[in-house]
């Protein structure tokens, strides 16, 4: 078994619980995968960005976080690359600076957005749309882990690809 293969397998064992659990579709699971647990075991988290870090393209600037989950990553990351980060709000704040994205300026700068888990995409679609509002120059996703299948037709339709650490099957 490879590292890679280790730590997904540590990452399920770690990650996925067993009880009484409502999805946020409002269906209801023996099984849930809770990835905060990940995200907050320094020792996993670490690891998770020595491998992301293998995945960064070539020339990205600027590493931006969403929110919530993809802010430990873009940490985490950043300090294991020495690229600077952003923290994007899934919507700017009202008060303060008003700012969307906090840290680094995003503003010209070839920028790899940074989440935890892609289902669907969307909320990473619309945060792209708001980064690219905002002048940041976005073609590429990394995500810890992909449920979609290999399947992300938002993301897709707006020019953007998606590269992961994972797959939910591997974690199994």
């Amino acid at each position: 078994m490879s590292g890679r293969q280790s730590l997904g397998r540590r990452i399920g064992d770690v990650c996925r619980l067993h009880g009484e659990f409502t999805l946020r579709s409002g269906k209801v699971s023996t099984t849930y995968f809770d990835k905060y647990l990940f995200e907050s075991d320094p020792m996993l988290l670490g690891e998770v960005a020595e491998v992301a870090a293998e995945l960064i393209p070539d020339g990205i600037e600027l590493l931006a976080g969403l929110e919530l989950g993809g802010i430990p990553i873009v940490t985490a990351l950043s300090i294991a690359t020495g690229i600077p980060a952003a923290f994007v709000r899934k919507q700017a704040k009202a008060y303060g600076t008003a700012k969307l994205a906090e840290g680094a300026a995003v503003s010209g700068r070839k920028t790899l957005v940074v989440e935890d888990v892609i289902t669907t995409g969307g909320q990473v679609a619309i945060s792209v749309a708001d980064l690219r509002a905002r002048d940041a120059l976005v073609d590429t996703i990394l995500c810890v882990i992909d449920r979609s299948h290999g399947v992300h037709p938002e993301l897709d339709a707006i020019g953007c690809s998606v590269v992961s650490v994972f797959t939910s099957a591997e974690l199994e």
